[in-house]
């Protein structure tokens, strides 16, 4: 019996591998906008599922809750925000890594979700949004009756 302690997809690590080397190969000009930096996902965003909840958990230092939009749509999450240009008067930028601007981040994610139920809080720059599983995705137990 082989026992894989390793959940992660494969071609999900596959992807994550190109990601990586094509970051290596393209470097992010000095005005790139959040939604144009090429193998960094923004927000960076982990899902984890307990119980009958899923949860993402996004990164999105600086951002206010006004910023933020989510949606859910069967096992689509969407979450949309702005991040604010820095005020650029006469500042001349010698590195600038971090994006503003518009983005947009679409989660496939593994079960149908209860859109009505969602919720979500921001604290520390960090969003935690719980995701309660539609009554179809979640496990039924089912009565085996005896054939004669």
């Amino acid at each position: 019996m082989v026992m894989r302690r390793n959940t992660v997809h494969p071609l999900d690590q596959l992807r994550g591998e190109v990601d990586r080397l094509f970051n290596g190969f393209v470097a992010t000009p000095a005005g790139a906008t959040a939604a144009r930096l090429v193998g960094r996902p923004f927000p960076a965003v982990n899902v984890w599922e307990h119980g009958d909840d899923l949860y993402a958990e996004a990164e999105v230092p600086g951002l206010k809750s006004e910023n933020v939009e989510i949606s859910v749509v069967g096992n689509e999450l969407t979450i949309k925000g702005e991040r604010p240009e820095t005020e650029q008067d006469s500042t001349a930028f010698h590195r600038r890594e971090r994006g503003a601007g518009p983005f947009t981040r679409i989660l496939r994610l593994p079960v149908e979700i209860n859109a009505d139920k969602v919720q979500a809080a921001l604290k520390d720059g960090v969003l935690l949004i719980t995701l309660p599983k539609s009554e179809a995705a979640k496990p039924r137990k089912i009565q085996v009756n005896t054939r004669e």
